[in-house]
């Protein structure tokens, strides 16, 4: 048996990059997944990558920060597959600026598909999951441990200049990750963080030729790091590299999995060694 057979596991922004990987690890060991994206054909290209490596998977595509979103996601979830085990909370962009130059507009934005999301998601989540417990308590059978995965940055860990929106928003995920595991370890729930460095997306790539824009709902948002800036936390990073959107799913797996059941409330930096 695969270490995630039978679990249904939730992604959001799962279309394209990290989430993806994180969609396509967790399949590779038997989970079946709901996979999430704005465009519904990213979401269908994740959907048959999945289904073409022999997995499982269905989609729930939309925008994370629409206000029924969330219920619609984990009702998804039940509909499709019975129930949910796994919640990954990957969705989100940066819109950067200094201080000055920010608006409300980009710092409620980074706010809410950062941190508002995951916590309507969770919200929604929560009766779902009180309810399985509650019916397993009563026919005396275990209660299956069942993993929250919220993704951070390492920006949220020491703050990085031109986003202190993203920054802000990042040190939220982990309380409302600490908070939460205080909250859920009595349905047997561990709750945790994956904190990541540099990542070599293809944004990340195309903005360090010189490109990178993605149109967010409407918006045209210059995205990426500095190609400087990436020369400099490549040169700090112990390991010599950059991340790829596999490693950052691996960490995530990692926290998915029957070994990391007494782990709980923790923040996991996958960055190489690099540390802010």
């Amino acid at each position: 048996m695969a270490k995630l057979d039978n679990k249904v596991a939730l992604v959001t922004g799962s279309g394209r990059g990290i989430g993806r990987e994180i969609a396509l690890k967790l399949a590779s060991e038997g989970a079946k997944v709901v996979v999430n994206d704005l465009d519904a054909e990213t979401a269908k290209d994740t959907l048959a990558a999945v289904e073409a490596s022999g997995g499982s998977a269905i989609a729930c595509v939309g925008s994370v920060t629409d206000e029924a979103f969330a219920e619609r996601f984990i009702d998804t979830a039940v509909d499709g597959f019975g129930g949910l085990d796994i919640i990954v909370n990957n969705a989100g962009f940066t819109w950067d600026n200094v201080i000055q130059k920010m608006t409300d507009e980009q710092w409620d934005a980074i706010l809410d598909v950062h941190l508002k999301a995951p916590f309507r998601v969770l919200r929604a989540a929560q009766p779902v999951i009180s309810a399985a417990v509650k019916r397993a308590k009563a026919t005396d059978e275990p209660v299956p441990c069942r993993k929250v995965v919220n993704i951070s940055s390492i920006a949220g860990l020491g703050g990085n200049a031109g986003q202190v929106s993203y920054a802000a928003a990042k040190v939220g995920v982990t309380g409302l990750t600490k908070t939460l595991a205080k909250e859920w370890g009595r349905y047997n729930v561990t709750v945790n963080t994956v904190a990541f460095g540099l990542i070599h997306t293809s944004i990340a790539k195309a903005a360090a030729a010189g490109g990178g824009a993605v149109n967010i709902q409407g918006r045209e948002i210059k995205v990426g790091v500095n190609p400087q800036l990436l020369a400099a936390i490549k040169w700090m990073t112990p390991l010599g590299r950059a991340g790829t959107p596999e490693d950052a799913a691996g960490a995530v797996y990692l926290l998915c999995t029957p070994e990391s059941d007494y782990v709980s409330g923790q923040t996991l930096i996958c960055g190489g060694g690099f540390m802010m």
